[in-house]
């Protein structure tokens, strides 16, 4: 199972996003929040082309598939703009609705053509390993819940509590600190002892904080409100992240490796903008509460727990479905007679 210090860099970067957000805020404009992307995404293109080895598969054949991208597109698209508008101008506006049609009919054909395609861009197949669906499917429920609620967890921090837009960056620095220390450690423990443990119990521990984080409305000390929150929150995130990534990784065929990566990282993503669209609804956050430090209080204590709940039934997901690869005894590291480690199925007999 491999997991070096990238396994739970995406998780970190969540962690650091409001004390970066926060020091724009207050040394330049929030507009340069959508300009520091670009130097980092030429720095991670220039350092991949040289550092990172080529994967291919070797039996792919055919051109591109441009029709398969396309109906992504859409469906990607569609969806978002409904999500994200849909809190503003309502389920029912023509806007929404529309959107939200051409997203369905995007997916609709998105799994048409994958399911037909010679060469496609999402070989479906990929997800009758069982192991694969299962972290795809952790991935989602934990990310949204974390996502969800570190953007109101920073709102709060300044409308109810006071803090400037950088000190509610600052108050969350634990939470990154605890991640760039632990991540890489838990993802070597888990290629000693199998993910499951780790997978089960890392979601119910970030579960845990998340539900303390409503502390974080009662009282004005940062020592005794918040920092045990977003450590215990931390330490749950340490836990998974990495094991999560090189579980997902790793279970894929070899061959679509590359494929594994990018479903682990679209639904990490596409779980977050979910969540952030829906969590303050079924909070029942309205968009005057945000300036109501009473009214945001109140929704965030909610939201709070609804995304504790959402982590720890994370958590027992991967308890029922996440399997530890199974070893020949007295032989660490090699697969027992019948079984594939990289893809979860029962390899044919040699």
């Amino acid at each position: 199972m491999p997991s070096g210090p990238g396994s739970g860099l995406s998780g970190v970067a969540i962690a650091a996003g409001p004390l970066i957000g926060g020091y724009l805020l207050v040394a330049a404009s929030w507009r340069w929040i959508f300009f520091i992307n670009v130097p980092i995404a030429a720095a991670v293109v220039a350092l991949g082309a040289r550092h990172v080895p080529e994967s291919r598969d070797p039996d792919a054949t055919g051109t591109l598939d441009y029709a398969g991208a396309l109906a992504a597109v859409v469906f990607l698209s569609g969806i978002t703009f409904a999500f994200i508008e849909a809190p503003a101008l309502g389920w029912a506006s023509p806007a929404v609705l529309a959107m939200t049609l051409l997203g369905v009919a995007g997916l609709a054909a998105f799994l048409v053509r994958e399911n037909h395609a010679a060469t496609p861009m999402l070989p479906l197949s990929i997800f009758r390993a069982r192991q694969f669906a299962a972290a795809s499917a952790v991935t989602f429920i934990v990310y949204a819940a974390l996502t969800g609620a570190t953007f109101l967890f920073s709102l709060v921090l300044q409308v109810v509590s006071g803090y400037s837009p950088l000190a509610s960056g600052l108050a969350v620095v634990p939470l990154t600190v605890i991640m760039l220390a632990l991540s890489a450690r838990s993802g070597q423990l888990a290629t000693r002892i199998g993910p499951r443990l780790l997978l089960s119990g890392g979601p119910v521990i970030a579960g845990a904080g998340l539900a303390m984080l409503t502390f974080s409305t009662s009282g004005s000390s940062y020592l005794t409100d918040v920092l045990p929150a977003v450590v215990v929150f931390g330490l749950g995130l340490a836990i998974t992240v990495a094991p999560l990534t090189a579980t997902a990784m790793s279970s894929a065929p070899a061959q679509h490796a590359g494929i594994a990566s990018a479903i682990n990282n679209d639904l990490a993503r596409f779980g977050g903008l979910l969540a952030v669209a829906v969590l303050p609804a079924l909070a029942g956050i309205t968009g005057p509460d945000y300036l109501h430090p009473d009214a945001l209080a109140a929704g965030f204590r909610t939201a709070v727990f609804i995304s504790g709940g959402l982590c720890a039934a994370g958590g027992l997901l991967a308890a029922v479905t996440i399997t530890n690869p199974r070893r020949d005894r007295g032989t660490a590291g090699t697969p027992a007679a019948g079984e594939c480690l990289h893809c979860g199925l029962d390899a044919p007999p040699r």
